[in-house]
């Protein structure tokens, strides 16, 4: 009878394969963040500048199609 180590030697932790997104999103994070807060000149552009660096790949698709003609 196989014991309970043994049993469950397959069920080894991988790591992701391909996961490099992420850090292409948190130094885009980065950039945008410190574009909108330079030109931020009131609270509530400074707000809107935080928003905006966390949905900043939505401008770049919408900017990317809208060139494209789509």
């Amino acid at each position: 009878m196989a014991t309970e180590q043994s049993k469950n030697t397959h069920w080894h932790k991988r790591a992701p394969a391909g996961g490099g997104g992420g850090i292409v999103y948190f130094l885009g994070l980065i950039g945008a963040l410190v574009y909108y807060l330079q030109v931020a000149d009131s609270f509530w552009t400074v707000i809107a500048g935080i928003l905006k660096a966390l949905v900043w790949p939505a401008f770049l698709v919408y900017e990317l199609l809208k060139s494209l003609g789509a």
